[in-house]
């Protein structure tokens, strides 16, 4: 979900960020979730229905499994997934406005329905100047007013522009290089590591020191989603990368610029070279290779092109004394290419990128052409998302906790709140006993895995202490202003961290989010209001099934403390070794086992799950689940389970385990899922139910089928 559910399509290590960058994406087509289908002219899906009250009938089925949605014609052995969702898949088809739909798409846009509700009450409550409540109302009616947005055509983006096209010197292409730097980036919470600017800055604990903060640079600068759409050759990208160029050069004439053409052949061009110098997805999420502080005035000698004191100066980090380079080769090249290639084509990469950030704020013409490209070529989306969903999205990354300030009141009572937490309770024991009883781990390694487990902090719902956005200026009528404002907003919030406390209870997601993470550096795990809906949790459903959804996430997310990347961070949040010699290699041998079976998955007939890239959440997917399935009996107390239409408690684990990953994809969506994210495709994410010895005895498995792997091949870890 987003840690690890750091990142879950659906979910993290995110989904939603605070980024404009972010919310540029969101408002150009929809956030992927998840199998290829491509249908032209689609109905909607009437929106998600409300979590019942006490005492109701669950939302789905009897006992809270969409059984009508299942295809008992398929054996479970052959396609657990299919099994459980394989009516579903037939019947379902991906609204035209969404690039995947699935089971968090679904809650996303009740989600939405419920802010736009909060959010227009704000429109209307005539609320105090100044307020929360009234900035929220200006800034959705602001974005609604597309009358006004035409009547000022690119005017709001004129003053940017000019500056851009003032540029003379290498020194002033420094200083306009740093001022465009934001916090849109969040290497290891959200998941999300990329930018269009030329870095992506993100302040959080230092690796080496969590009780202080530090700046860490990441690679930026690609108008694309990864280097490989650059450098493979393939029709597919190679078709890209024409309509990347014809989109380029349609933006620069909308904003009126001259020589078009040839501006987007020649950014075009910069950019491949800077993807040439970026690190390959899988090497980005290994944190024995990010881990590189480099002192402020080493900057020069080991980074040449980039006037560094310009940069930094502009960038409001003129006085930071050291930093932490993610990608330290990549930053030398891109550094590099701002020495070596000419002013005016970095002046025309700029004023391009100014012009693609600030489409959604813009006269429709920019906001169809960005569609055009960003929603249908790069993700397959056959319909541009009505104008009050991207206002809810353009609302929340602004003023997102003031928004789930609201939701919670509304949306998520203090019963919720109770049985999570005591599911979660239920599952960390779980989890203890699992540490206990583990045959091939040593005493002293436990013993330092107990010992972070103690530390764990857990946060559901939402945050203790909410965000002030007294600081942020909203002005109604000014859609541009609104969101440059507060994308510097929240790039001064992070720079304000510098130098003080840690808040070790920073929550990185807003409640309204349907999601969860994991955020190694604070040892803590945050579960949204949002996602504690039917069918992850339903106080109505069977317990088993909530146990196999919201359940698993919960040990998901647990796990991801303990996963190929949680597993190098100690109690305190640290990157530290606690494990020994031994034991580490056999909790490496079992993790390349794993990325052995995900391999072997083949979503398209050219295309496979990359195993080592989503190896964190594998074995978050395989230990959460088998954790979740103990903390069900746990909960039984030596009862045995009743048979709820035909299906004992432990199928019925498995079952709410599978029916949370449902979901479709259109092929544009799912390449950039099997190229960029970290989550594997739903099918295969309930396809581990194949290394859980339970789930043989439940549906009773055998040898020949599909799925089956002989006990020496099952996985096992945690």
């Amino acid at each position: 979900m987003t840690s690890k559910f750091r990142r879950i399509p659906g979910a993290a290590r995110v989904v939603l960020t605070a980024s404009a960058s972010a919310w540029l994406a969101a408002c150009a087509t929809s956030a992927p979730v998840e199998k290829a289908a491509a249908p032209t002219q689609v109905t909607p899906p009437p929106a998600a229905p409300a979590a019942p009250a006490p005492g109701q009938k669950p939302t789905y089925g009897s006992f809270g499994v969409d059984t009508a949605g299942m295809d008992k014609s398929v054996a479970p052995g052959d396609s657990f997934y299919r099994f459980v969702n394989g009516t579903w898949l037939e019947k379902t088809e991906i609204p035209a406005d969404r690039s995947s739909y699935g089971m968090f798409t679904r809650l996303a846009e009740e989600a939405s329905q419920r802010t736009r509700a909060l959010i227009e009450g704000a429109a209307g409550a005539n609320a105090p100047e100044g307020s929360e409540v009234r900035k929220l109302g200006d800034a959705f009616a602001s974005f609604m007013d597309e009358a006004a947005i035409e009547a000022k055509g690119v005017s709001p983006l004129k003053p940017e522009l000019d500056r851009i096209a003032a540029i003379s010197t290498r020194s002033e292409l420094a200083t306009a290089l740093g001022d465009t730097l934001r916090a849109d980036v969040d290497a290891l919470n959200t998941g999300h590591v990329t930018t269009d600017r030329l870095f992506g800055l993100w302040v959080t604990e230092d690796l080496n020191e969590p009780s202080r903060y530090a700046p860490y640079l990441l690679q930026g600068g690609l108008g694309l989603p990864d280097r490989d759409y650059y450098l493979v050759d393939n029709p597919r990208f190679t078709e890209v990368r024409q309509k990347y160029q014809q989109h380029i050069a349609a933006m620069l004439r909308l904003a009126g610029l001259p020589d078009a053409d040839a501006k987007a052949k020649r950014i075009f061009e910069l950019e491949r070279e800077i993807a040439r110098v970026h690190w390959a997805q899988v090497d980005t999420q290994d944190v024995a290779k990010v881990n590189n502080p480099w002192p402020r005035d080493e900057f020069a000698k080991r980074a040449p092109g980039l006037d560094w004191n310009a940069y930094f100066g502009a960038a409001g980090l003129g006085q930071q004394r050291e930093f932490i380079v993610w990608q330290p080769s990549a930053l030398t090249g891109i550094a590099k290419l701002v020495g070596s290639q000419p002013v005016q084509t970095w002046k025309d990469y700029l004023a391009f990128h100014a012009i693609a950030r600030a489409a959604p704020v813009l006269p429709k013409a920019f906001v169809d052409e960005s569609f055009a490209f960003n929603g249908k070529v790069l993700s397959g989306a056959q319909q541009l998302r009505e104008r009050w969903k991207r206002g809810v999205d353009f609302t929340g990354m602004a003023l997102g906790e003031a928004i789930g300030k609201l939701y919670v009141e509304k949306y998520f009572p203090p019963e919720a709140k109770a049985e999570a937490d005591k599911m979660v309770r239920n599952i960390v024991a779980a989890f203890g006993q699992r540490i206990d009883s583990l045959a091939w781990m040593s005493p002293e390694t436990k013993a330092r895995a107990k010992e972070k487990l103690a530390t764990l902090q857990v946060g559901i719902g939402h945050p203790a202490k909410w965000r002030d956005y007294s600081g942020l200026e909203i002005v109604r009528g000014d859609a541009y202003g609104n969101a440059e404002r507060a994308s510097r907003f929240e790039f001064q919030r992070n720079l304000k961290k510098l130098g003080k406390p840690v808040d070790r209870a920073e929550w990185f997601m807003v409640p309204q989010l349907v999601n969860a993470l994991n955020s190694p550096q604070q040892n803590s795990i945050i579960f949204p209001a949002a996602i504690l809906q039917p069918p992850f949790f339903d106080p109505n459903a069977d317990p088993a099934v909530n146990y196999g959804g919201i359940g698993s996430v919960i040990g998901h997310e647990i796990v991801h403390s303990f996963d190929d990347v949680g597993a190098q961070f100690d109690a305190r949040g640290k990157l530290a070794n606690w494990w020994t010699k031994e034991d580490a290699a056999k909790f490496k041998a079992a993790g390349q086992a794993l990325v052995a079976q995900y391999n072997a998955y083949k979503p398209l007939p050219d295309a496979a799950v990359n195993g080592e890239l989503t190896l964190g959440e594998n074995i978050a997917d395989v230990a959460g689940l088998a954790i979740a399935h103990d903390a069900y009996r746990l909960s039984l107390g030596g009862k045995p389970a009743p048979v709820l239409e035909g299906f004992s408690g432990d199928q019925r684990v498995f079952l709410g385990f599978a029916q949370v990953w449902r979901n479709k994809y259109r092929e544009p969506t799912l390449r950039r899922v099997l190229l960029t994210d970290g989550h594997a495709p739903g099918e295969y994410r309930a396809s581990t139910v194949r290394n859980h010895d339970a789930w043989y005895e439940a549906f009773g498995v055998a040898p020949g089928q599909a799925l089956y792997l002989t006990p020496e091949q099952r996985v096992r870890i945690w």
